[in-house]
């Protein structure tokens, strides 16, 4: 299940405390809170209500065991399952029925009971829409059609209607123009190229997810000796001679004349994953009046129902990702370009239809300023959310930053939303790799720059793969989103599932099930205290990052995940990405420094390397970089825009000759004011140069380690992950000095003074050692000073192997789940490897006994490894009946000095199993002789290539103790 390939170090992190005796009872209170997380700290989850069915007395349990296992809070989302493989979950309670409005009500109130905060998803599915969302009011596209007519002549005929199956359209205008006399008459078409990527350049093709660079999008190649289509000159508006019907009477002048009619229709995109009786069209989100129009039919009486609870209990609203597909009309389009680009776009609609406007360069252009405006809508949308929210004392965390692309910058409008939100996804068929499952550096930067503490992500999202999820492994995936600044995980899913849906019970076709259901819930609150101690650290003081990465003015505009490293600072260095509102709005210099009034500050700007900057961007760095700043960039050679420079005494090349200098060449600096430019080196060269040591290295291959680092209150707090399944034994030199350092371990709450660091150069070295998947937080305090260097050379411990612990076992099943109440194992196998069917099969506990004989001595630390743990990795050990804790993550070691006694050990360990192997014997029974009930049957992974079998599972060993020596 796991390659483990171990350094020749003979030492681990789990048990590094055990060898350190420093590590003693804390009482401060950022020491006892990361051990004991306050409530706030907690996890909060999709609480999906499935096609709803929904009873009260499932909720009140569903919200009492999130509470037992130290959540903050839920979120309740409507949805239904409709998905290949998977049978509909039964019919319930129609949503926002009188019934289902109660039964949130109730919800509220026994949140409020147990002291949870609730969100809302203020709509069934994804995608904001419903049975109210008219054609009028649903996204839309823009369509065309083209009649050649011949003068002159009294032209009275009616125009091709769009073509839609919703029979409702809006007209835009109607225009014509005359052919170029060179091709009139001519059977074959002038002599013109199609614009390159000309649907996703109109948006009504996507690009796709996780932030694809769009770039191009600003770019065109011009044609030698190509001529235009029409001249804006030569476009005359007939809109008028149209009436409603579609009825032209118009006297053409002669020549052959090209007659375009333009028209808005509805995209056709619907509510997805919607309970039956909510079907139906997605808003507009580019019109602001129809999130209006949602809210007062669907939104505003649900929260006057709880209106009590607003603002404490019911803290936000949400709307999930944005699914909506092409779109790219809306009403009032043509007055909000006017207003923001300064020119009229209707001689400009022809180059939508596929036809050079003036020229090539003048059409793309126009293009860039479309995507643009349409983006100004998104904003606008996502604005008026939060506005009304706020009337009501919420906030909102809307997913508005895609994953998938659409016509929005999704730093500016996640910069709307009171928490920034994103998702991520652990490994599955449909999301295998690292670019398509992390998200969360874009909502991490857009809380940067826009000042917002909270760094939201829905989390463990799957598609492909169920009942089987791995702790240890989901770990994984949640620690690469740490160091991407993640500290609010909403876990995608804890599903509502009344009892009388039987066990596994109801569920979504997607995401990780995390819920009261699963077979190792009694044993998951050591696996949610280690996501609680991470969000909690990671929501003290301030990111901390030397670069600002600014991505730039064309639309889409999307950032993708960290490793994507476009201002080319890793490793070493972290870095936000900002966009041309944030860089406006709030940048400044002092002391040399970017400085945002939102409360970053960086050390370099970094530009793209397109040398494409709109006018506002290019002013603003004038200013940055004349104030004292440094920016490393390409000098920009043009705005892609048809709006005229702002300042009519200035122009784009005289702004950035001054800045950038004449003399260009491939690299350079240019002196401006107080501060400089560079060009021709990585943002690392040029830190390098500027004396700024890298934030945090290694002196192991960088590529498997990652790392956040925050300062808080006089303390420098790094959280430093492995992302491989190898053990790494490294040295960590941290941009620190003379402070000793500390190891808070979140899977353990246990904190330590490290005794091996050295000092030198301002920076602090020190030997760590990490397990498969391993995590730690490195603190430095400034209240422990130490001008001193360690008084050890390493921080771990070495292991002296003591015995290995031998069959025969004596391991116990629960019979009602078909297993055997007491067999014996003479070795440690896989239950799908025993003889009898009901181990075969078996899912849930099983306990293994075993007696072991010790002679203990003073001054040892005994440590107890149980090696492989199948198939999701959970086991709880107790010896001689004292609780040593639950173990998940490997290699699954504990210290089990303070329980053990000279003589006879009676050792137990409970090992659970996921639900997939009972589910997989069910399968082949006829439905009354299952113990299992689900809507979601294990063979849905056929769908994705993944034979349908039994996974290894149990205590698989070896189990071994070792001891180590204590010094002091």
């Amino acid at each position: 299940m796991m390659k483990m390939k171990r350094f020749i170090v003979g030492t681990v992190l789990a048990v590094l405390f055990a060898a350190l005796p420093a590590c003693a009872e804390v009482t401060g209170t950022l020491e006892n809170d990361f051990q004991t997380p306050p409530r706030s700290a907690g996890v909060r989850c999709y609480w999906l209500w499935l096609n709803g069915n929904i009873t009260k007395e499932g909720i009140t349990r569903d919200l009492e065991a999130m509470r037992a296992k130290g959540f903050s809070g839920a979120m309740v989302c409507d949805v239904t399952n409709p998905a290949p493989d998977n049978r509909l979950v039964p019919g319930g309670i129609d949503y926002m029925s009188k019934e289902w409005r109660e039964m949130l009500q109730f919800a509220v109130e026994e949140a409020d009971r147990l002291d949870l905060e609730l969100s809302l998803s203020i709509v069934s599915g994804w995608v904001l829409g419903g049975p109210m969302v008219t054609p009028k009011d649903a996204a839309k596209k823009v369509t065309w059609s083209e009649t050649r007519i011949t003068g002159p002549v009294s032209y009275q005929e009616m125009l091709p209607d769009p073509d839609n199956k919703f029979k409702y359209h809006e007209d835009i205008a109607v225009l014509a123009y005359p052919v170029p006399k060179a091709a009139a008459g001519s059977s074959k078409k002038q002599k013109t190229k199609p614009i390159r990527d000309l649907p996703e350049k109109t948006m009504v093709k996507l690009l796709g997810i996780a932030g694809q660079d769009s770039r191009h999008l600003l770019e065109d190649k011009e044609y030698k000796g190509e001529l235009p289509d029409v001249h804006v000159a030569d476009i005359v508006d007939i809109s008028d001679k149209m009436d409603a019907k579609g009825l032209l009477r118009w006297e053409v002048p002669e020549g052959e004349w090209v007659v375009l009619r333009f028209s808005a229709i509805p995209t056709g995109v619907r509510v997805r994953r919607v309970s039956p009786k909510w079907n139906g069209l997605a808003v507009d989100y580019m019109d602001p009046s129809t999130i209006q129009l949602y809210w007062d039919s669907a939104v505003a009486p649900v929260l006057e129902d709880v209106k009590p609870h607003l603002g404490k209990t019911l803290r936000y609203l949400h709307i999930d990702s944005w699914e909506g597909g092409g779109t790219n009309w809306t009403r009032g389009l043509r007055q909000k370009f006017r207003e923001r680009r300064g020119y009229d776009l209707l001689p400009y609609l022809p180059v939508l239809a596929g036809k050079i406007v003036e020229n090539r360069q003048a059409s793309n252009s126009f293009l860039a300023d479309y995507r643009k405006t349409l983006a100004v809508g998104f904003t606008q949308f996502y604005e008026t959310f939060s506005s009304l929210a706020g009337q009501f004392g919420l906030g909102i965390h809307p997913e508005s930053g895609g994953p998938h692309s659409g016509p929005f910058d999704a730093l500016e409008t996640l910069g709307r939303s009171n928490i920034p939100m994103g998702e991520f996804w652990a490994p599955s068929p449909h999301r295998p790799r690292p670019e398509d499952r992390f998200y969360v550096k874009q909502a991490s930067s857009a809380a940067h720059i826009y000042g917002k503490p909270l760094v939201a992500a829905e989390g463990f999202t799957t598609v492909g793969t169920q009942w089987n999820d791995v702790p240890w492994q989901l770990k994984a995936s949640f620690d690469h989103e740490i160091c991407s600044g993640l500290n609010m995980l909403f876990m995608h899913t804890f599903d509502h599932s009344p009892a009388k849906a039987g066990l596994p019970g109801q569920a979504y076709f997607a995401g990780t099930h995390l819920n009261r259901n699963i077979t190792w819930w009694d044993q998951s609150k050591a696996f949610f205290d280690y996501l609680n101690r991470c969000q909690f650290l990671m929501r003290q003081g301030t990111f901390q990052a030397d670069v600002v990465y600014y991505s730039g003015d064309q639309i889409p505009n999307l950032v993708q995940l960290k490793e994507a490293d476009p201002a080319d600072v890793l490793p070493g260095y972290d870095y936000d990405v900002t966009n041309e509102e944030a860089l406006l709005r709030y940048a400044s210099v002092k002391d040399g420094k970017i400085v945002y009034s939102t409360g970053m500050t960086y050390r370099l700007l970094v530009l793209p390397d397109h040398r494409v900057l709109s006018y506002a961007a290019l002013n603003k760095v004038e200013e940055l970089v004349r104030d004292g700043a440094t920016v490393l960039g390409y000098k920009p050679q043009k705005a892609v825009t048809l709006s005229k420079f702002p300042d009519p005494a200035k122009t784009f090349k005289g702004i950035s000759d001054a800045v950038w200098g004449t003399d260009g060449g491939d690299a350079g600096s240019h002196q401006y004011g107080q501060g400089r430019v560079i060009w021709g080196k990585t943002a690392r060269q040029v830190l390098s140069e500027m004396k700024i040591a890298p934030d945090l290295e290694f002196d192991a291959p960088v590529e498997s380690l990652d790392f956040v680092h925050r300062t808080f209150n006089g303390r420098e707090v790094y959280f430093v992950s492995n992302q491989t399944p190898d053990t790494l034994a490294v040295t960590a030199t941290f941009r620190v000095n003379g402070r000793q350092p500390e190891l808070w371990d979140a899977v353990t709450g246990k904190i330590c003074d490290l005794k091996a660091f050295t000092q030198k150069n301002g920076r602090t070295s020190i030997p760590l050692a990490f397990e498969p998947y391993g995590s730690i937080f490195v603190i430095f305090d400034a209240a422990i000073p130490t001008a001193n260097q360690g008084t050890a050379t390493v921080n771990t411990a070495t292991d002296e192997p003591l015995m290995e612990v031998n069959g025969p076992w004596t391991v116990s099943f629960d019979p009602a789940w078909g297993g055997p109440e007491k067999t014996e194992f003479e070795s440690l196998i896989s239950w799908t490897e025993h003889p009898q069917s009901q181990v075969r099969h078996y899912s849930g506990k099983a306990t293994y006994r075993k007696t072991v004989s010790m002679n203990p001595s003073e001054g040892l630390v005994y440590i107890l490894e149980l090696g492989r743990v199948e198939d999701v990795g959970i086991a709880q050990v107790r010896l001689n009946g004292k609780d040593m804790g639950v173990l998940w993550t490997p290699p699954f070691r504990v210290d089990i000095t303070g329980a053990l006694k000279t003589g006879e050990n009676l050792l137990e360990i409970d090992v659970v199993n996921s639900w997939r192997n009972r589910l997989v014997a069910d399968e082949d029974l006829p439905k009354d002789k299952r113990l299992t009930k689900t809507n979601i049957p294990v063979s849905d992974r056929l769908r994705w290539g993944v034979p349908q079998k039994p996974l290894a599972s149990g205590l698989l060993g070896p189990v071994r103790i070792f001891r180590q020596k204590v010094k002091d």
